[in-house]
């Protein structure tokens, strides 16, 4: 199971193992972990478990799909180049030691 840091807006980090083909979204959800909302439940209609991904780290992400790219456009926080929905973020090995930062809002 790759250990994932999920990194709060003040700092803080939590760091959760989450399990090979669990979304990181799913995991943070799991485990009670402020800051993801996931209020479609993770099927891509909405933009509340927007994460920014470590930028030295997005090359071990898969690619954004169109309909990812598109659902960006409607987060509550700052789009950036390495905003990713958590939702999509599906756990391989080589998710280990991932971080995430968690933005300032999701709604």
């Amino acid at each position: 199971m790759p250990k994932v840091t999920y990194v709060h807006p003040d700092g803080a980090r939590e760091v959760l193992d989450v399990p090979l083909g669990t979304s990181v979204m799913r995991a943070a959800v799991t485990n009670g972990l402020d800051g993801i909302v996931a209020e479609c439940g993770g099927e891509m209609m909405c933009a509340t478990c927007h994460v920014y991904v470590e930028a030295d780290q997005l090359d071990r992400t898969p690619p954004q799909s169109d309909d990812e790219k598109a659902m960006l456009e409607f987060t509550a926080s700052e789009r950036k180049p390495n905003s990713r929905l958590s939702c999509q973020l599906v756990a391989t090995p080589e998710f280990e030691g991932l971080v995430v930062y968690l933005p300032e809002t999701q709604v």
